[in-house]
């Protein structure tokens, strides 16, 4: 076990945004508190007479997220609710006296504090970085705090509950899990599970993000709620406003001014106060326990910003990401190869190998079948990889994991809405995993891109092996999925998902954009893919996201919206090469070849050299400084305090002439602050003084429908 460290003054705030050191995780406790800060966040559980979580707060900006005390998990177990932790008897909920603490008691019909231990976070799965990744600490440094609960007395079993944090070094961020373990010498059911519960403050309800690693199509975990014991909200207790109120307020302003709400959960204004956050699983878990088992839920993610600033909210999630799932900064460079014949793949490697790319990823509808069980096949397949691994090329290849094909009516997941599919909780699926994993061991493949696996839908049959209904279908089918990625870590191959599985393991998914934008003529995907690497960054660090580059006809369009013969329309396929490689996205590079004669071979090892040359600061994180409009210039930033060259502008021109302008660049993320050496392209360097907002002006002369980028030190 680790000591307690001594409570010590907190390190100056500077920006961890620009630089996170000195902001070092820790636990301390005075005998009636107990504190988990790290100079960014600090949360505070009072420990007497029982344990309840009465401060959350963001200690850049000061301001606390907390309004009142609510459990720390609440827990159905054999059909019977109980609260785990937490302090009742407060006298309001919509602001805490802390003259209240000393009146309130635990619930006596929940789970108890018994103690609290602490640890430091373990690697939930091996990596070590590889394709451009930085070398980022992993596991995580931090700390984590574990809370033990018992059973309460009235309880005929011996259940015992472990309520884990973890808050790392330079992130305000808290990680939380629940565990669940029976004792009982007989099985007993987790029928629901909240992971965390939280009365927040309306006014930072915008600032706190809550995620999950519960995270697949058409699930959410998140919910944002009316609080019914938070009465003295605006206009009084929603529920007395819309029903006892209601028809008085239409007579009196009118049905248009009735304050009303989304499902989505956001806020619409001030007479909805969806300031009750849970974490919770949507459908079960409906877990058995059986005696001397344990079982952990999914993690749930609480990222406290201290803005409303876009730029900077985005800034924080993605750093987020980096530090949790180090592998999403992995970025290859690779190829969607439209034929998976011996004569195409080595064709497709020699080209690789001649332009920089680095993998081939053998993509949809290219005949490559990874559930094929012909040794003549596999024995192609492996020698065709093995020639590829000569030339220094990775490979794998795409497979429609689960979704739209039945397997069987007795393995396919039995529900209404969602065309076929295997339900991973099947039998069946023991044989489907089984011939995945001997393709990939025995061709020896580097990387797989995964349609599915899974999208939450829940599956009702009884007769499954790993699930027994409807009730904890996704749960295991969650469950399986994740083990499948994590083992994909564990053998080193990179993982290409259409989902948000980055904590289970997955290292990419779709940048953001509809397919049918490439049926469109050439001249207007351009700027659309432009539009959609900008939008798509906000949230996602360059390396989370590939893009799309259909080289051959794809869902329509013809000839003009079909860049091959490449050299034919090299000014459109040079375009989007410029704005990948210059925003550090890599894109499916679709279709037989990458170049069809040495002048369209020229441009492409050009455009991979020019990222190769900046990868570290290309894979860094996007200011977005203009979006494309088609109107004038955009443009957008990397910015990275670590490296030499700061930032990295790239200028685009959609229109028809030389325009000139005059941009002005945000250097603050840079962590410049007096002055800053800039060269456009490869010219002569010039000085620049940042104003009072660290910006600069640089005046910059674009070609028509081309680009420019200008370099930070």
């Amino acid at each position: 076990m680790i000591c307690l460290a001594a409570d010590q003054p907190l390190p100056t705030m500077q920006d961890w945004l620009v630089r996170d050191t000195g902001f070092i995780a820790r636990v301390t406790t005075d005998g009636s508190n107990l504190v988990l800060q790290n100079g960014l966040v600090r949360r505070i559980w009072r420990l007497k007479p029982g344990l309840g979580c009465y401060s959350m707060v963001e200690l850049r900006s000061g301001m606390e997220f907390l309004r009142s005390i609510r459990p720390e998990a609440i827990v159905t177990l054999d059909g019977q609710p109980y609260q785990v932790g937490g302090l009742v008897g407060l006298r309001d909920h919509g602001y805490l006296d802390a003259a209240w603490l000393s009146d309130l008691k635990p619930d006596v019909t929940g789970f108890q504090y018994v103690r609290h231990r602490v640890e430091r976070p373990s690697a939930s799965l091996p990596w070590a970085p590889k394709y451009g990744a930085p070398d980022t600490p992993w596991p995580p440094k931090g700390i984590r705090l574990l809370l033990d609960f018992e059973a309460p007395k009235s309880m005929e079993a011996d259940i015992r509950i472990t309520v884990a944090y973890e808050l790392y070094d330079g992130l305000p961020c808290f990680d939380k899990r629940v565990t669940i373990a029976n004792y009982s010498d007989h099985p007993v059911t987790v029928g629901a599970l909240t992971c965390e519960q939280l009365a927040v403050t309306p006014d930072q309800a915008p600032r706190l993000l809550v995620e999950s690693d519960y995270s697949f199509h058409n699930t959410v975990t998140t919910r944002w709620e009316n609080d019914p014991q938070y009465v003295t909200a605006a206009f009084g207790s929603q529920q007395e406003y819309y029903h006892r109120d209601a028809l008085r307020h239409i007579a009196t302003k009118g049905l248009d001014d009735l304050w009303h709400h989304e499902d989505n959960g956001h806020q619409t204004g001030m007479g909805d106060h969806r300031t009750l956050m849970s974490s919770r699983y949507p459908l079960g878990p409906a877990k058995t326990l059986a005696p001397g088992e344990k079982w952990s839920s999914f993690r749930t993610l609480e990222l406290l910003h201290d803005s409303d600033d876009r730029e900077r909210q985005g800034l924080a999630r993605r750093r987020m990401y980096r530090k949790l799932a180090p592998w999403v900064q992995e970025n290859p460079v690779f190829m969607h190869l439209r034929a998976s014949d011996s004569d195409s793949i080595r064709r497709a490697v020699d080209q690789c190998a001649a332009v920089g790319f680095e993998m081939i990823i053998l993509t949809f509808w290219s005949g490559f079948d990874m559930l094929t069980e012909d040794p003549k096949e596999v024995a192609r397949y492996k020698a065709d990889f093995a020639y590829a691994h000569q030339r220094g090329i990775k490979i794998g290849g795409y497979i429609l994991f689960c979704s739209t094909a039945s397997y069987g009516s007795e393995h396919d997941a039995v529900q209404q809405v969602y065309p076929p599919s295997l339900c991973l909780g099947s039998a069946h699926s023991d044989a489907y995993f089984e011939r995945l994993w001997r393709f990939m061991t025995e061709t020896e493949m580097d990387v797989i891109e995964t349609d599915g696996p899974y999208h939450g839908y829940p599956c009702h049959s009884t007769e499954h092996k790993y699930h027994t209904g409807y009730e904890d279908s996704i749960r295991v089918n969650w469950e399986r999925q994740r083990e499948f990625f994590q083992e994909c870590r564990r053998r080193g191959i990179y993982v290409n998902a259409p989902d948000w599985y980055f904590l289970s393991g997955s290292n990419k998914t779709g940048m953001g954009y509809r397919e049918e934008n490439w049926s469109l003529p050439r001249e207007l995907q351009v700027v659309i893919a432009r539009q959609n690497i900008y939008d798509g960054t906000w949230e996602k660090t360059p390396s989370m996201g590939w893009m799309m580059l259909p080289l051959v006809e794809y869902h329509g369009g013809g000839p003009a919206a079909t860049l091959e013969p490449l050299e034919e329309h090299l000014d459109a396929y040079e375009a989007h090469l410029a704005q990948n490689f210059g925003s550090g996205v890599v894109a499916c590079y679709r279709g037989p070849r990458l170049y069809d004669t040495d002048v369209t071979k020229l441009v492409v090892h050009r455009w991979v050299a020019f990222y190769k040359r900046y990868r570290d600061i290309l894979n860094s994180d996007i200011i977005h400084v203009r979006r494309p409009d088609g109107r004038d210039y955009d443009c957008m930033m990397h910015v990275n305090p670590d490296l030499e060259t700061k930032a990295l502008a790239m200028v685009y021109n959609p229109l028809s002439e030389v325009i000139t302008r005059s941009v002005r660049l945000p250097l603050y993320y840079t962590g410049l602050s007096d002055k800053a050496i800039v060269r456009i392209e490869d010219g002569d360097a010039a000085c620049y003084a940042l104003d009072r907002d660290r910006c600069i002006e640089v005046i910059v002369q674009i070609p028509a429908r081309g680009w420019t980028w200008l370099t930070v030190e």
